[in-house]
This record gives structure tokens, sequence and C-alpha cells, in this order.
């Protein structure tokens, strides 16, 4: 992918407290458009809490995130929401697909709410990009761990994003999935033209990346 000089995200001196301990610092960061970043760390780092700050799902305690030119760290609640829908696709942790609803279904909700329309066609192909063809009707419950982590990277596509941040997404995985799942990750952004922040302590996806970013402890030089 080409990228362009336009920062698609700028972290500023960030620092999130909570009960008045730090647990999370991260110095300058920039990510221009087109640049796959894996954000390294040990666990305790504050890697899923920059995740949760640059997506907007927290604010932090001081500092600045802009996505897309936007201060994201600045905006209210339901902004952030918009901005998150229209901006940013997340892979969680926990793959937090929607039991009652088929893969298929997962898809066009999440789309609607970031769009406000379905777009079929593309939602069949992500499906079919990611091996779950076969599997398109099937719920959450039906699928296997693999299966459900390629549906959670389907639907962070499905609204075609700018931005697609996966959170430890291979920390359960065995070699050779843990490999499969970055390319799968890396070629399906791709695909979509969407820029990849991968935050991990799996060291397995360094030669996967030419570009890392590494968080260190709080309190704790990097």
């Amino acid at each position: 992918m080409t990228t362009t000089a336009e920062p698609l995200i700028e972290v500023r001196d960030l620092r999130h407290d909570i009960a008045g301990r730090c647990v999370m610092a991260a110095p300058a960061f920039t990510a221009l458009r087109g640049e796959h970043t894996l954000l390294l760390g040990p666990s305790g780092s504050g890697k899923t809490t920059l995740i949760n700050v640059i997506t907007g799902l927290i604010t932090p305690s001081s500092g600045e995130v802009k996505i897309d030119g936007t201060v994201m760290s600045a905006l209210p609640a339901a902004q952030r929401d918009q901005l998150r829908r229209r901006t940013i696709g997340v892979v969680f942790q926990t793959l937090r697909l929607i039991g009652a609803l088929s893969v298929r279904q997962n898809l066009a909700l999440a789309q609607t709410l970031a769009l406000g329309r379905n777009d079929s066609a593309l939602i069949d192909r992500l499906i079919a990009q990611v091996g779950l063809t076969h599997r398109a009707d099937a719920r959450p419950r039906e699928l296997s761990q693999g299966e459900g982590q390629r549906a959670a990277i389907a639907r962070a596509l499905c609204a075609q994003p700018a931005l697609v941040v996966a959170d430890e997404p291979t920390s359960a995985l065995d070699d050779a999935n843990a490999v499969a799942m970055a390319d799968l990750l890396l070629e399906t952004a791709e695909a979509t033209g969407a820029t990849l922040l991968i935050a991990t302590h799996d060291n397995r996806l360094r030669e996967r990346f030419s570009r890392t970013f590494t968080l260190a402890a709080p309190g704790v030089s990097a």
C-alpha cells in the first residue's frame, strides 16, 4: 500500500491514571495512512488502555489523540462514537460477536451502525476473503475459535474503515495459527485499503511488520 504524508493517527504525550496510579504513558507516536504498525509491550505496559484511548473508548487523563485530523480525545462521547464507527474498525480481545445473529447478520448490523446502509456484496466478499462462506449463516457459538476470530476481522472491515485496530489477536494461538492470523489481517487490510494497528506482546509477529512502536510499562524507561 502506498503511504501519504497526512497522519491518520497522532498521539501526543498520553497518560492515563486510575485511582491515582499511572496505568499507561505513551510518548509521541504518528502513523501515516498506509503504514501498518505493530504496537509492542509486555503485559502491564498499558497497550489495551492505549488502544482504548486511540479508539475513543476511554478519555485519557492527559495528552491528545488525533484520528484523521480530528482530536478524538477532546470530543464528547457521542461524537467519539460517531468518529469511531465512521473511521475505525476494532477487533477486540473478546470477539464481541452478537450471539443471536449469524456471521452475515453481525456484519450487516455493524455496517448499518457505521454507514446507515448495507452493502451485501461487500459483506459477502469479506466473508469469502476470511474463508467463512460456508459458515456465513452460523451463529458465534457454532464457530471454532479461529472461525470466530476471522468473523471478527470481517466485521471490523465491513464499513471499509480507514483504520483497523486489533488488540492481542494472536495471544491464544499456536505458532502456525498466529502467523496465519497476522497474514490474514494484513491481506484483508490491504484488500480494503485500511491501515492496520495491532497491539500485542507476541514477538512472533515482528517479522510480519516493518514498523513497530514499543510501549514501556509505566515508570520504566523504554
